[in-house]
């Protein structure tokens, strides 16, 4: 984004080659804003958690509220977005009889979440299994099916989780048409937005979610862990603890009765919603608060939300095909593309190139078998060993990462574009990336180690 010594290349945290779409960094600016106020925190505890807390975390509210387009009494903070998608599902009261549906590449944890909801509720879960690359509109109808047979068992589907950017493989959601068609069937739309504040234009205002998270270390470059949450006035009934249970909760009519909190900002007419969020048990909440630098960032440095938006987009899609060049295969988007603007999978910041690795997963790659590769199918088992050696090789060898996963008979590998990043830079990667995949089918590296 320019040569200029004060352009993101040279203010963030991380070498050249280093990428933040798995757990985020946050550049030298905002690093002397938590340091600040960690030390201000630790000089004088009290009055910063009681008074200086409370309303520094207005003004991190209120900026993330005018980038996602809603008014700031809908949006509050938690720690990520695994925590924004318990706290909701865990507030709807889901029992016996209930139902959420969710799609085939959920993140693991929010998976295991929903595992264990089912344990702690005996709710059901419907999933919608799929295989990309296909067309975002055939996921739509997919979806369609699952929560008309859900109710033809029976059950009522309660809400649907889904992301607007899928972590594995790193394509784009369809969750616009998603919202849609949840609102259309009578279903609350939970949107896992991990990767999508800072990443990708977001009008919540005009969208209408019924819920929505992201977080915010991930792409908007502040400190972890920070993540918004958004639930809209139409909804904040339904939201009567944090996770865990402090002193903001809500009782129900019937419940006993419970003193007041000590906690309680005086003052500053805000609703029973926003004061849950504001004390959760005593954690370094600093990160909340540098919000306002990492705005202040974007908006000096980087040029602003849609200059930074437009960049990440077409590095991502540039990278990806000179990876994909260099490998002799392809770029991860629906059927038919002729270049990835016409793309709905490849509108964001990350993109998913295939690597010449066939896997042996019971998935019929038959038609796939003239595609290039380097080795015989790997057997299911051995998957997990090369994914975990290579992705170690990436950092031990060369000082970089990239996710190496399993999908549809083939590895793939993920690449994520940042303002910090440059064409050279995965011009450098894709070489390192095919000898490591010839390497593999070599088996030159111990078995031990593969």
């Amino acid at each position: 984004m320019g040569e200029d010594p004060r352009t993101p290349h040279r203010v963030f945290l991380r070498s050249a080659y280093s990428r933040s779409g798995s757990f985020g960094t946050h550049p030298f600016p905002v690093r002397h804003a938590l340091h600040n106020l960690q030390s201000e925190a630790e000089s004088r505890p009290d009055p910063f958690i009681r008074r200086t807390t409370p309303q520094a975390l207005d003004s991190s509210r209120q900026e993330v509220a005018s980038l996602l387009h809603v008014p700031k009494n809908e949006v509050v903070l938690v720690k990520n977005a695994t925590t924004g998608v318990h706290t909701i599902l865990h507030n709807l009261g889901l029992k016996k009889g209930d139902a959420v549906v969710y799609f085939d590449t959920v993140y693991g944890a929010v998976e295991r979440m929903l595992f264990s909801s089912v344990e702690m509720t005996s709710m059901a879960l419907k999933k919608v299994k799929y295989r990309l690359p296909l067309h975002p509109e055939e996921l739509v109808t997919k979806f369609v099916d699952a929560v008309r047979a859900a109710r033809d068992e029976g059950l009522n589907v309660r809400a649907a989780v889904f992301e607007t950017i899928v972590s594995m493989p790193g394509v784009r959601f369809p969750f616009e048409r998603l919202v849609e068609v949840c609102r259309a069937e009578g279903v609350l739309s939970l949107i896992d937005g991990a990767h999508g504040i800072g990443h990708i234009p977001l009008d919540l205002g005009t969208l209408q979610p019924d819920f929505f998270t992201s977080n915010c270390h991930k792409w908007l470059y502040t400190p972890r862990g920070c993540a918004v949450l958004y639930v809209p006035l139409r909804h904040q009934h339904l939201i009567r603890t944090t996770l865990p249970t402090s002193w903001g909760y809500i009782p129900a009519p019937d419940s006993p009765s419970t003193g007041a909190s000590t906690m309680q900002t005086a003052g500053g007419g805000k609703s029973a919603f926003e004061s849950l969020f504001e004390f959760v048990a005593t954690t370094d909440d600093t990160p909340y608060l540098c919000i306002p630098a990492a705005m202040k960032f974007r908006r000096e440095t980087c040029g602003g939300d849609e200059r930074i938006f437009t960049y990440l987009e077409e590095l991502a899609n540039e990278a990806a095909d000179i990876v994909a060049g260099e490998l002799g295969t392809e770029v991860m988007q629906e059927p038919g593309i002729k270049h990835w603007k016409e793309s709905l999978l490849r509108k964001c910041g990350m993109t998913t190139v295939r690597l010449p690795i066939p896997i042996q997963d019971g998935t019929d790659i038959s038609p796939d078998a003239g595609k290039k590769r380097v080795c015989m199918p790997l057997p299911a088992d051995e998957v997990p060993g090369v994914c975990r050696w290579m992705q170690d090789t990436l950092v031990d060898e060369y000082d970089t990462f990239l996710p190496v996963f399993p999908h549809g008979g083939w590895l793939w590998a993920r690449l994520s574009a940042q303002v910090y990043l440059e064409k050279k830079d995965f011009e450098w990667v894709a070489p390192i990336l095919k000898d490591l995949c010839e390497r593999v089918g070599k088996k030159s590296q111990p078995e031990a180690k593969l």
